[in-house]
């Protein structure tokens, strides 16, 4: 059974950056899609970022430039970096992970097996 564990969600100040981990274990992590979603108070989850297994990248339209995804298969982590945050990437980020997720599906949360139990980031003055 492969289980999720997002860290580094907090408060941060408009225009800075924050660091969110998803840890993994359980599984064969480096065959793994890695996905970031995102759910703001009162809307639903969305799609932010996704690592494929070759590494290849994919980003929501408002993230691209700000966020950059990236794995460490050593360490069974997947790495969202996130700059220049503004109030509207408030939200609870969950990763989720999955193995033979076609590229067609990789910004969809139905075809995500596997999901973490969510982190805090809050962007406030």
């Amino acid at each position: 059974q492969v289980q999720l564990v997002e860290s580094g969600g907090g408060l941060v100040q408009p225009g800075g950056s924050l660091r969110l981990s998803c840890a993994a274990s359980g599984g064969t992590f480096r065959q793994m899609t890695i996905g970031w979603f995102r759910q703001a108070p009162g809307k639903e989850r969305v799609f932010v970022s996704a690592i494929r297994s070759n590494r290849a990248t994919y980003y929501a339209d408002s993230v691209k430039g700000r966020f950059t995804i990236s794995r460490d298969n050593a360490k069974n982590t997947v790495y969202l970096q996130m700059n220049s945050l503004t109030p509207d990437d408030t939200a609870v980020y969950y990763c989720a992970g999955d193995t033979g997720l076609i590229l067609s599906s990789i910004s969809y949360q139905q075809y995500y097996d596997y999901w973490g139990q969510g982190t805090q980031v809050t962007v406030s003055s």
